[in-house]
């Protein structure tokens, strides 16, 4: 059962499952060679724990997956080796993150309340594989099996907007300070369509 729209909502997961996840729609296939993934997050899980932030994946690839890793370094993986940054740790107060990344320079860095980290060169000439799922609060290993409640997200996510470019500082910043920019092609919070599984709230952004 699909639902739609997000806007001044936030999603909360309360505890460490195995089963429970949010699903998301894209607007459009997801065959990218380039992207800007928005999200603002907040989670008490503690520093030595994996945590999967998003996910997507075909039949036999994590297509892109972002982790907060055990040692507490900020990583994206596409279809095999992640590459992995220092950031300022997450916490239980939201924090604005977003991700960019061009196939054809393969420049990727994270930004961090509207700041960007290094760029890294990962993969370029790589490209995005459409027609996979795309979840919030688990890995899913296997096309939606095999998921790990010691890798699951628990806390809060809201704001998650996607971009099939790369967004300017500018725009990332404007973002970051709750003004308005152009919507995500591939995922806009306000009119984002959802399936919810398990435990996971939806409550007011208060």
């Amino acid at each position: 059962m699909s639902n739609l729209g997000l806007r001044n909502k936030v999603l909360v997961f309360p505890f460490e499952t195995d089963f429970s996840y949010v699903a998301l729609v894209p607007q459009k296939d997801m065959a990218l060679q380039a992207f800007t993934l928005c999200l603002r997050v907040a989670t008490e899980l503690p520093e030595e724990r994996q945590i999967i932030l998003f996910a997507y994946r075909t039949s036999d690839y994590d297509e892109l997956n972002v982790w907060r890793e055990k040692d507490g370094r900020v990583s994206f993986y596409m279809s095999g080796d992640g590459t992995f940054y220092h950031l300022p740790p997450l916490s239980t107060f939201r924090t604005s993150l977003c991700l960019t990344w061009e196939s054809r320079t393969g420049l990727a860095a994270f930004w961090v309340e509207g700041k960007r980290s290094t760029y890294q060169v990962y993969k370029p000439g790589h490209s995005i594989r459409p027609k996979g799922t795309v979840l919030l609060g688990q890995d899913p290993d296997k096309h939606l099996g095999g998921l790990e409640a010691t890798q699951s997200f628990v806390g809060e996510l809201t704001d998650l907007n996607m971009w099939d470019f790369v967004l300017s500082r500018s725009l990332i910043q404007a973002w970051h300070y709750g003004h308005k920019i152009p919507k995500g092609n591939i995922f806009d919070w306000a009119t984002i369509k959802y399936e919810l599984s398990g435990n996971v709230m939806v409550v007011d952004d208060d």
